[in-house]
């Protein structure tokens, strides 16, 4: 079985914890993260009551959801804004788990997304989950997940977006589905070689 390492190509290792820690975001990536987080809310304030409640959702968001769902016109965007920056000092992940349960999507997918959201949070907590991790992935990159881990508890010190945070649990993601794949492909391969076999039989 081939090492599993994420593709992290688009996002290049920091040098050191500082460099990684210090670099600010353009301000075109801080455009574009406010219109998606805006974009997210837009889908929040459409949910009935009912829905919404099962959001995971701080009080205070969900507050100010509430409160746009009756507003208008231009009170409505300028909560919409508002919702936006909110946003930005949460993990919008399980909120998007969630509204894709309401789509229709699959509930094992998003319980393999709970699953990773536990998993960072111990992460966070005790330094030796990355024991764990190395363990369920022997490929995955211990030293940048624990540059990550480091970085995110100095955001959450900080009261800063949670960049790193977010980073982690893009990284398990993708080292899960090449996990996944590398599977798949396995079972595919047997089942050709017992194809072959019945088949000279």
């Amino acid at each position: 079985m081939s090492a599993m390492r994420p593709d992290l190509r688009q996002s290049p290792h920091p040098e050191s914890d500082d460099e990684a820690y210090a670099e600010p975001p353009s301000k075109s990536s801080r455009k574009r993260e406010m219109l998606a987080l805006q974009d997210l809310g837009e889908q929040l304030v459409a949910l009935s009551v009912d829905q919404l409640k099962k959001v995971p959702l701080p009080e205070s968001l969900f507050d100010a959801i509430r409160a746009a769902q009756g507003f208008k016109m231009e009170a409505r965007r300028r909560q919409l804004q508002y919702i936006g920056k909110l946003m930005r000092k949460i993990d919008p992940e399980p909120i998007q788990a969630q509204l894709e349960v309401f789509a229709g999507n699959s509930a094992a997918e998003v319980a393999k997304m709970h699953r990773l959201e536990r998993l960072r949070a111990d992460l966070l907590e005790d330094d030796k989950v990355i024991g764990v991790i190395a363990e369920t992935w022997p490929g995955a990159d211990l030293q940048y997940l624990r540059t990550l881990r480091r970085n995110a508890l100095k955001e959450r010190e900080a009261g800063k977006p949670p960049k790193a945070f977010r980073e982690i649990f893009q990284v398990l993601r993708q080292l899960q589905l090449q996990a996944e794949a590398e599977t798949e492909a396995e079972g595919a391969g047997q089942d050709d070689a017992e194809s072959g076999s019945h088949a000279q039989s």
